[in-house]
């Protein structure tokens, strides 16, 4: 077997800017596992919250052996944005070989279509506002917040769009104080949930007080390792796939989770139509679907994914899976 992988930069439709800034490109790394003349695709989103560039997540994935296998991935490489373009790939090319499609492989239901959020990034209330009208028809909008003045902003949301469920994420951005205050008004607001809250490793906090509005854990949350260390803290893990370093260990992670009494929120970084493919599997029956990246996107993969008023459909054999 070969690995490759390439550079791929996909136009975003419009600036997307959360709290730690803005772009206006989604770059990403697309693998390509070959062999007998078959090939696997998978695709991963490096991501400098956690130490992670192009260059740092090639060099893991051409340090790999060529005969490397789906089990021995999984202790060669941590958790990241490596392995999960790796595992997916490998993924695909068993499909591709056997002819199977993927929740065949895994013994799971063929997957329906899931509604998913649309994310409203970061800006001046009277953008967000406006954002919020063109898109008050979807049923889900979450929005990108994060600063000490947040308030308009949400206030400005919800007057956009009356009737969508909102969910709320903070990347990091809130302190203890500035959660204390806003939390009300999210609740006064019809706020679902919010993300992420405060600082991964700062999060104490949340163990102290009681917790009306559910809050979901996303930077503190990677693999089922971390489990450990979010409990009595948060009532559900966001699980993404270039956190957990692929499909093989998001749905050990849901596993887990689910035991552990967690809802589940299954998420994604702004990328093509080959990133959010294997996630769909992980969309089933949970409590909340972030698989926007698409949509997004001014460009996309050939076969790229269908959303609807059903929401995200399953991936077409000719993308992936």
């Amino acid at each position: 077997m070969k690995l490759t992988v390439t550079p791929d930069t996909f136009r975003l439709a419009e600036v997307f800017t959360i709290s730690r800034g803005s772009r206006t490109e989604a770059k990403v790394l697309t693998v390509r596992a070959m062999e007998d003349g078959v090939t696997g695709l998978g695709e991963c989103v490096p991501y400098a919250r956690y130490g992670e560039s192009l260059d740092s997540v090639t060099g893991q994935i051409e340090g790999l052996p060529g005969d490397v296998t789906r089990d021995a991935l999984q202790d060669l490489l941590p958790p990241g944005a490596a392995r999960n373009a790796v595992d997916c790939a490998l993924w695909d090319l068993e499909c591709k070989r056997t002819g199977r499609r993927i929740w065949s492989l895994l013994g799971l239901p063929e997957p329906k279509p899931a509604i998913t959020a649309f994310t409203l990034s970061l800006d001046s209330p009277e953008n967000m506002r406006r954002a919020a009208e063109r898109n008050a028809f979807r049923p889900l909008l979450k929005i990108k917040l994060g600063t000490p003045d947040d308030m308009p902003r949400l206030e400005a949301v919800r007057a956009g769009a009356p009737d969508a469920a909102i969910i709320v994420d903070a990347n990091e951005g809130w302190d203890a104080d500035v959660y204390a205050d806003l939390a009300p008004h999210l609740i006064r607001l019809g706020v679902k949930l919010v993300e992420q809250p405060l600082p991964a490793g700062e999060d104490d906090m949340l163990a102290q007080i009681e917790r009306p509005l559910p809050v979901c854990a996303d930077e503190s949350c990677h693999d089922t390792a971390t489990l450990e260390a979010l409990r009595g803290k948060y009532d559900l893990v966001n699980i993404k796939l270039d956190k957990t370093g692929g499909l093989t260990e998001a749905l050990r992670l849901r596993d887990a989770a689910r035991a552990q009494g967690y809802g589940i929120m299954v998420g994604c970084m702004v990328g093509s139509s080959l990133a959010m493919a294997p996630a769909t599997l992980l969309a089933q029956g949970v409590a909340f679907v972030d698989l926007d990246g698409p949509l997004l996107l001014a460009e996309d993969r050939d076969a790229p994914l269908a959303f609807d008023s059903a929401g995200i459909h399953p991936p077409a054999a000719a993308l992936w899976g």
